[in-house]
């Protein structure tokens, strides 16, 4: 099982000592997300300043991008990490898409499975020297000249991974994808009844190889070795699933265990902006059957026993306050006890 770390920054000038700081703690890969800053600059930094890091955007908003656009920076980030970069993929909820990026939200998990796909084809006329004549529902690649063609890449083309939540999206990265990017609001029974089956389906109807394929799974911890630690990290949890909690797009998680009615009194309150009260209704109960929670020296088995029979990969994630010691000791564990 391969530990992924984050790569969060508020500068892109700072991933460099944050990814170097990772890959000496032993971690396999570092990750960005698209939220205040661009998921990609950071990791320009980062790959120009590790050895063997693997570099991964978990995630890149792909409808805010076209597949030449993404083609073109994954391709770049191949060179020039040398061959250790992942492209993640999501699609993000319609009113991000609409409201935030002024792009256009149809059809999601039919647009992605095409997008995924054109970029494999501007891939395949790069590298393979394909004719690009890639015509589809929502995106048309028809033109590569010589003078915007750059050749086979010397390191391979970059894994594509998906993140999906709901079971038509999860399908699309089961098909199409390198790899499956699991939300972090996820309960162990969800993974199971909807995850794990929704895979199945898009692999059957995939010609790429099934050993190839990776689940990656973000794994949220409310972790301390004092109570008074632990209070402040389960605070932290709560904050943090209560946001997730309140989008209906996630509300299958709750339905899972008989907690819809709280993703719709979440969202009330998220409309008010009343966020600390958010936090403070979420049951403990719905945070421990989420969430990673306990001592740090158990941290590392929990995650094992929960995710240990399908993930290739794992992204420990602390909300409140990380401790970057606890953090690269449970690290080492699942990396050595495997």
């Amino acid at each position: 099982m391969k530990v992924d770390g984050t790569l969060l920054v508020e500068n892109p000038a700072d991933a460099g000592p944050m990814a170097q700081a990772l890959e000496a703690q032993g971690f396999d890969g570092g990750f960005t997300f698209e939220g205040r800053h661009d998921p990609f600059l950071p990791l320009a930094v980062a790959a120009q300043q590790t050895e063997r890091l693997e570099l991964m955007t978990s995630i890149a908003i792909a409808f805010a991008r076209n597949p030449m656009i993404l083609a073109n920076i994954a391709y770049d980030m191949q060179l020039l990490s040398q061959g250790r970069f992942i492209l993640g993929l999501g699609s993000q909820i319609r009113p991000h898409i609409e409201k935030r990026f002024s792009s256009v939200w149809s059809k999601p998990a039919s647009r992605m499975r095409e997008l995924v796909l054109a970029i494999r084809a501007i891939f395949a006329s790069w590298h393979e020297d394909e004719k690009l004549d890639f015509q589809g529902e929502f995106y048309k690649h028809t033109l590569m000249t010589p003078v915007f063609n750059p050749g086979p890449n010397p390191y391979g083309l970059p894994g594509i991974f998906l993140a999906g939540f709901g079971p038509k999206m999860t399908e699309v990265a089961g098909e199409v994808a390198d790899g499956f990017l699991m939300h972090p609001f996820h309960s162990m029974d969800y993974v199971h009844d909807v995850t794990l089956p929704a895979l199945a389906r898009g692999r059957a109807l995939s010609s790429r190889k099934d050993e190839d394929f990776q689940i990656s799974c973000q794994v949220i911890l409310a972790m301390g070795d004092t109570d008074e630690e632990l209070e402040q990290t389960m605070n932290g949890a709560r904050a943090q699933l209560s946001f997730y909690a309140s989008t209906p797009a996630y509300r299958g998680v709750l339905e899972c265990h008989g907690w819809g009615d709280l993703q719709q009194e979440l969202n009330v309150l998220s409309k008010r902006g009343e966020w600390l009260e958010m936090a403070g209704r979420m049951p403990d109960e719905v945070v421990e059957k989420i969430a990673i929670v306990g001592p740090v020296s158990a941290v590392a088995d929990r995650i094992r026993e929960r995710y240990g029979a399908f993930a290739a990969r794992v992204s420990p994630v602390a909300p409140f306050r990380p401790n970057p010691e606890a953090m690269a000791a449970i690290a080492a564990d699942l990396r050595t006890n495997e």
